[in-house]
């Protein structure tokens, strides 16, 4: 059974960091990108970041550039999220997500049109609550 399972959330004071972690069960990531996305109430699901399949190619949304780090260990079929320098308007529900790519992708401009679409991304998982506190 495909599965992705996010963990790592929690209520966090502003300035706090954390690391959400994506596991992925039923299949390898090695071939897929990873995106991961979040929704706050009231808005719509905004990619934020996103890493290429095999060649460590990462893309950032600008409003958590220099704050938020991707990554990937393939062989423990995970991918992490770490964020530091929290504010409150991060709080929402961070997911995870895949799609197929066999090939990697070139660079960043291109992994970007991929992460801000999410209809782009086929498996998703149930999401991690992050709250960051004033």
């Amino acid at each position: 059974q495909v599965q992705l399972v996010e963990s790592g959330g929690g209520l966090v004071q502003s300035g706090g960091s954390l690391r959400l972690s994506c596991a992925a069960s039923g299949f390898t990531l090695d071939d897929y990108v990873i995106g991961w996305f979040r929704q706050a109430p009231g808005k719509e699901r905004e990619g934020v970041s996103c890493i290429s399949s095999s060649n460590g190619i990462t893309y950032y949304a600008d409003s958590v550039k220099g704050r938020f780090s991707i990554s990937r260990d393939n062989a423990k079929n995970t991918v992490y999220l770490h964020v530091i320098s929290l504010k409150p308007e991060d709080t929402a529900v961070y997911y995870c997500a895949s799609v197929p790519a066999p090939r990697p992708i070139k660079n960043t401009w291109l992994l970007s049109n991929i992460c801000v679409q999410p209809n782009t991304f086929n498996y998703w998982g149930q999401g991690t609550q992050v709250t960051v506190s004033s």
